[in-house]
């Protein structure tokens, strides 16, 4: 194996990627533009809910109780309803997300100390959104209950307000958040978009590239030459790696500073992670194009295999320990999920080798295994 050779063909393969405009734009725009349109267009935040309420009662509890959610960040007040069939039909047009409904003599209750139900209808098209509403509706109701029932225990046993908040409440619950302590969605996300851009690029610029040479028949030059399999794909798909490398770098400073993830962890273990993610995808990329013999079946083969791991086997969206047992042993086959342990760990933990070096050795042995496979699937056929 010669150096020279394979800086010849790798200068070759660069020379080609910076020629053809759509492949430029495929190697060096469209993973920045992927960041971009994810980070600001993917959100898990649930806030300013639209709400409207049907106040039957009108005194000042109920409005004291609506306001409760006016001045909540996690509603937005879009005004009084008439009656229930206006809040159907403002539901079913999607114009609110929450209603409230206060029965009539609703603080007559309160003073009385009786139980005053409040009916909530939740647009439950988004589960997920669904459940983080009521959590919030609960929390609302909550304070409102504890902060009457202090009031009537001020009232009827002459103590001080705050020591009747605090008999009604003996135990006390204080939550503090690590690692994220302003609970943003895009903290988590950014991360692992990172993951996602870095398993779909790739592969996709790998595979292209070299079944794009089949297609031309522009391979036949290699088999018909001394240049040998190992120095033919270390010379291809070094710019391809360094390519992917340096995608990583700008969606890293992408996260921190566009986004403002925290990185707390260092700089050059991040970095040699990266390399060993890069070239695993990249190895996963000549593994389809030793396979398929067209671009458009590279591309779809590409998809199949990089898409579905990177989004529903790899912590993204939902954790691990929600998935089935089967979905789980999918997600520990394959690599998205030990880089991601690895970003979400460098960026919002500050962990490195000590805790994510097994994690680091999986990647390793998945960039051996696909380099070597790709390497047996590799033979230099006799020209024609």
């Amino acid at each position: 194996m010669k150096l020279q050779r394979i800086i010849a063909l790798a200068w070759k393969e660069w020379r080609e990627i910076v020629r053809d405009r759509l492949f430029f734009s495929l190697a060096f725009i469209v993973p920045t533009m992927l960041m971009l349109l994810f980070g600001f267009g993917l959100t898990l935040d649930v806030e300013n809910l639209p709400f409207a309420v049907v106040d039957h009662d009108r005194s000042a509890a109920s409005r004291d109780y609506t306001y409760r959610f006016i001045s909540s960040r996690y509603f937005d007040f879009k005004g009084q309803a008439s009656d229930e069939r206006q809040l159907d039909t403002l539901l079913a047009d999607n114009r609110i997300r929450l209603a409230l409904v206060i029965p009539p003599r609703f603080g007559e209750r309160l003073a009385r100390g009786e139980a005053a139900p409040v009916q909530v209808l939740i647009d439950g098209t988004f589960p997920m959104r669904a459940q983080t509403t009521q959590g919030y509706v609960a929390a609302i109701n909550s304070a409102v209950s504890l902060d009457n029932m202090a009031r009537a225990l001020s009232a009827g046993r002459g103590v001080p307000l705050v020591e009747a908040q605090a008999r009604v409440q003996p135990v006390k619950l204080e939550v503090r958040y690590l690692y994220n302590q302003s609970v943003k969605s895009i903290w988590s996300l950014a991360p692992k978009l990172i993951m996602l851009i870095m398993m779909l690029s790739p592969p996709f610029l790998t595979a292209l590239g070299v079944v794009r040479e089949k297609e031309s028949g522009s391979i036949f030059n290699i088999y018909s030459s001394t240049v040998s399999p190992g120095e033919f794909l270390i010379g291809k798909l070094a710019p391809y790696v360094a390519i992917s490398f340096t995608n990583g770098l700008i969606l890293w400073a992408l996260a921190v500073g566009l986004y403002g993830t925290p990185f707390k962890g260092d700089p050059a273990f991040f970095a040699l992670a990266l390399l060993l993610y890069v070239v695993c995808t990249t190895g996963l990329g000549l593994v389809i194009s030793m396979l398929v013999q067209t671009q458009v079946a590279a591309m779809i083969v590409a998809s199949i295999v990089s898409i579905i791991p990177a989004v529903l086997y790899s912590g993204m969206l939902l954790p691990l320990s929600s998935l089935a047992p089967g979905a789980s042993a999918i997600a520990h086959a394959l690599p998205p999920m030990y880089f991601t342990n690895i970003v979400v760990g460098s960026f919002l933990k500050g962990v490195g080798w000590q805790a994510l070096w097994a994690d680091m050795l999986v990647l390793a042995a998945y960039a051996t295994c696909l380099f070597g496979l790709g390497y047996l699937l590799f033979s230099k056929r006799p020209a024609s």
